[in-house]
């Protein structure tokens, strides 16, 4: 068990509001709130019975003077979120009661807890591995239904039982590999070479499927940065408004409307997206618009998703195909708005141009096909998968690198059992395999991955 000093924290927003919380944890957290806690008649002593409300007061412990009306509970190890001794005490959440209660519940004894330290105890307890722990996180700024029910799922253990059962594969040929050096001084017999390269295939197979969620898991966690991009009049900002059904941008007949990038954030069937509009891209001698059209630019090659908007009733010059050759290289949609006017654009020439790229044609005037874009959108997150929240997502970048280096050493154990190298070198490769995949549940991450990791969370948590 892991047991430094009893440490304490607000572990609310900073702000007015009905309701604060100071946590405690640690050895010392009932002592310290027993040291200033009274009830309402200040004669009768509470029970503290573990996860049972007590009413009372908070008072100073040398001159008994009140400092707030509160609730406490005092819940018992290891029964408790960081498996250690653990206090809560509910207060009226205005940004003094919370500040004096800290102070005296600092002044008794405790310390100011670090960030993410509590969910550090948890981990470093037992009570949660690594990949739990970091889904915290997660469940705290999911911004969609189907991010935090992707969260959820990693701190219920989703994508650590995954992993799990890939180490598992691999401690299976270890202890085998073991056995072949212990017991033979031969070369590799033809059942064990078989016996290893079918587990180590298995272990691959299931490494690759893990990778692919990938690209998904990071989308719902952090969103997809999505730019909107087209020349002036094409109807940039009626499709933000229609994405986000209310009028967020200017929409008028005037060309150069919108001259620097608007943000929103949209939630499209559960995806987080940041949509941006831009600019429309044309020459101008307007100094302002001209910042706006070359923010436009940078973004049409740094979001990860393109919109890139056509107006159907009129013909295409040299700039607009131009930008058509550059999103082949890229995760893009083609957006042929106002169908409802008469056509002057070749379609099949632009088909031929896009290639597989999709291409959408809607009138935003009429509210046409826009369900179809968002079929577009969520087919390309998803790659015509759907989503399951039961299945296991990688989420962030520390995990992707993780499983990726696991991928490279089973590549390269492969390769030493095809070319029949020593057993002692394929082992070397599974059991760096095998550690890479520990970093991601924490059984082999160094401190200095768990500081950096537990730094990034609030203060509280």
């Amino acid at each position: 068990m892991y047991r430094e000093e009893t440490i304490a924290a607000i572990a609310t927003p900073l702000g007015e509001g009905g309701i604060g919380i100071i946590k405690i944890s640690g050895d010392r957290a009932l002592e310290i709130l027993k040291s200033i806690f009274v009830t309402k008649n200040h004669k009768k002593k509470p029970s503290w019975e573990p996860r049972k409300m007590f009413y009372g007061y908070i008072v100073h412990p040398e001159d008994q003077q009140m400092i707030d009306e509160v609730l406490a509970v005092y819940m018992k190890a290891p029964n408790t979120y960081t498996k250690e001794e653990l206090v809560e005490i509910h207060c009226h959440g205005g940004m003094i009661p919370l500040r004096k209660i800290l102070e005296l519940v600092l002044a008794q004894g405790a310390s100011s807890a670090e960030r993410g330290e509590f969910t550090k105890r948890a981990f470093l307890n037992g009570r949660l591995d690594l990949s739990q722990a970091e889904a915290v996180m997660d469940l705290i700024s999911a911004k969609t239904d189907i991010s935090h029910e992707v969260a959820l799922g990693q701190f219920e253990g989703n994508l650590s039982q995954e992993v799990t059962a890939i180490q598992d594969i691999i401690k299976d040929m270890l202890a085998h590999i073991e056995v072949s050096i212990d017991f033979s001084e031969e070369d590799i017999d033809e059942v064990t070479m078989e016996y290893l390269l079918s587990k180590s295939m298995e272990a691959k197979g299931s490494i690759l499927r893990l990778l692919q969620s990938a690209k998904t898991g990071k989308i719902l966690r952090e969103g997809l940065v999505t730019g909107i991009v087209g020349k002036t009049n094409v109807g940039k900002s009626s499709l933000l408004n229609a994405l986000l059904r209310e009028n967020r941008a200017i929409v008028t007949d005037i060309p150069g409307t919108t001259r620097d990038v608007i943000e929103e954030q949209l939630n499209v069937r559960g995806i987080p997206l940041k949509i941006l509009d831009t600019a429309g891209i044309r020459e101008t001698e307007d100094a302002v618009e001209k910042i706006g059209v070359q923010r436009s630019r940078e973004i049409f090659k740094q979001a990860d998703l393109v919109i890139f908007m056509i107006d159907a009733s009129k013909k295409l010059d040299r700039e607009d195909y131009d930008f058509l050759e550059l999103i082949k290289e890229r995760r893009a949609l083609v957006v042929i708005n106002k169908t409802d006017l008469e056509e002057a654009i070749d379609v099949d020439k632009i088909k031929e141009i896009i290639g597989d790229k999709r291409l959408i044609r809607i009138s935003l005037l009429k509210s046409s096909r826009l369900e179809e874009l968002e079929d577009a959108l969520e087919e390309m997150v998803y790659e015509g998968e759907g989503f399951s929240k039961e299945q296991p997502f990688i989420t962030n970048t520390r995990h992707q690198q993780a499983v990726n280096a696991a991928l490279q050493s089973v590549k390269e154990g492969i390769s030493a059992l095809e070319d029949r190298m020593p057993l002692d070198f394929v082992e070397v490769d599974f059991k760096n395999a095998w550690e890479s995949l520990g970093e991601v549940t924490g059984d082999t991450v160094t401190e200095d991955i768990l500081d950096h990791i537990f730094t990034n969370f609030c203060i509280g948590k």
